[in-house]
């Protein structure tokens, strides 16, 4: 089958259609359309469960682990949540036709930077359901067509959500193929996506290691990289010890299955013979099983030896590595052998000591003195987040609507020829 014929290059091109379409469009009807889509995810609820549980008997009847089967459960209290989110979004501000500079040259030509929607935006995701309407509700808002490729474990509730939203968007006047189900449940239909270079502006992967591994390696088509997140929490030798305690208990065990949880802590020798015991403590009481070097395995008989797979492992569990080490610069050379570039922690009460690590540490995000469990695009105050970029270009960090947006440049002139 050649390109022209294959479903998914179809399925792009008439996103391309319809992101034509969404570009000029006031914010009031991409709103209005959003406004839509949350009142008939409520009134289609019993459609979208049942859809759901075929996936989930699907899944159980596999022998998924119960957590993964929770991840993919749509109840009609989650489905009431995921309303409630698309209806936030409609409240944030919009950012397309935002000016981010303008001046008048001095030739007299009038220039403004404006955002503009990037396109057409392609999710490739993992088990969870309501990241189909989640990542459909902020490419709309910021005037994008989404094509969405989720799990073959997710595939019934997927195809029911997104018929849900197609057909809100039609009700509001908005093209339907503004949101779009990737055909295919194989890997061929993945490969095809990564490959529409040209139809497809940007892929956005969300899921494991394994998945944005795969799409940064083989896409031809621009990738915006959400990344892993070996986490990292140094406690200085100015820190206060029960500070210190609370913020690496909370990084590491308030959520551990995230990407912003802590996987690896390192605590200065100054500090380390009164703190370890503690914290070795702290941390069994909270369930976390600490895979330590030599001081840590000689401050706590329950502490595991570590090796480098530790020091590189995003656990997701209730795991987590530890060091000691004799100084901040070597904390700082142990997290740019090992970090992932999303979040690390600084606990300290010296000034100098937080600056010089946040100047050094090269990672989307730098806490000082608070949990690496905020780094979050809600947390953030953006109001929702497509991910998290652990890249340098264009997006960096928690990624709300802005980073959903490229830029162009508006010249206005009263017949200016160039001389």
């Amino acid at each position: 089958m050649s390109d022209d014929q294959s479903p998914v290059i179809a399925t792009a091109r008439r996103a391309q259609e319809a992101a034509t379409r969404l570009a000029p469009l006031p914010r009031t009807a991409r709103d209005a359309a959003l406004s839509a889509i949350a009142d008939a995810l409520t009134a289609r609820t019993d459609q979208i469960t049942a859809a759901n549980a075929e996936d989930v008997k699907r899944a159980r009847d596999a022998g998924t682990p119960e957590a993964v089967v929770d991840r993919l459960a749509l109840t009609p209290e989650r489905i009431a949540a995921i309303a409630a989110d698309v209806r936030d979004v409609v409240a944030l501000p919009d950012p397309v036709g935002e000016v981010l500079r303008g001046s008048t040259l001095p030739n007299g030509l009038e220039l403004r930077q404006v955002r503009v929607p990037l396109g057409v935006v392609g999710i490739v995701y993992e088990a969870r359901p309501n990241v189909t309407v989640d990542a459909a509700a902020l490419c709309l808002k910021s005037g994008n067509a989404v094509l969405l490729r989720g799990s073959s474990s997710a595939y019934a509730s997927n195809s029911a959500l997104v018929a849900v939203l197609r057909d809100a968007l039609e009700s509001a006047g908005l093209p339907a193929d503004a949101v779009q189900l990737v055909p295919g449940e194989g890997r061929e239909s993945v490969r095809e996506l990564m490959r529409a270079r040209g139809l497809v502006d940007v892929l956005i992967p969300r899921g494991g290691a394994s998945l944005i591994k795969t799409v940064v390696a083989e896409s031809t088509v621009p990738v915006i990289e959400t990344g892993t997140g070996n986490c990292h929490v140094y406690v200085d030798e100015h820190a206060d010890p029960d500070t210190a305690l609370r913020i690496l208990v909370n990084s590491k065990a308030q959520r551990p299955s995230v990407c912003n949880a802590a996987e690896t802590v390192l605590v200065h020798a100054g500090i380390a013979d009164g703190f370890l015991p503690r914290a070795a403590e702290a941390l069994r009481e909270a369930g976390v099983t600490v895979h330590g070097d030599a001081a840590w395995q000689a401050a706590d008989p329950h502490v595991l030896p570590a090796t480098d797979e530790d020091w590189a492992s995003e656990y997701l569990s209730y795991d987590i590595a530890a060091a000691v080490v004799p100084s901040l610069d070597a904390a700082v050379a142990h997290i740019r052998a090992w970090t992932s570039g999303h979040t690390e922690a600084i606990v300290t009460s010296d000034t100098a000591a937080a600056r010089r690590f946040t100047a050094l540490v090269d990672s989307t995000t730098v806490m000082v003195n608070a949990s690496t469990r905020f780094t979050d695009g809600g947390q953030f105050g953006f109001g929702a987040e497509i991910g998290i970029s652990t890249q340098k270009l264009h997006a960096r960090g928690p990624m709300g609507l802005p980073e959903l947006t490229s830029t162009k440049y508006v010249v206005t002139g009263d017949g200016h020829i160039r001389e």
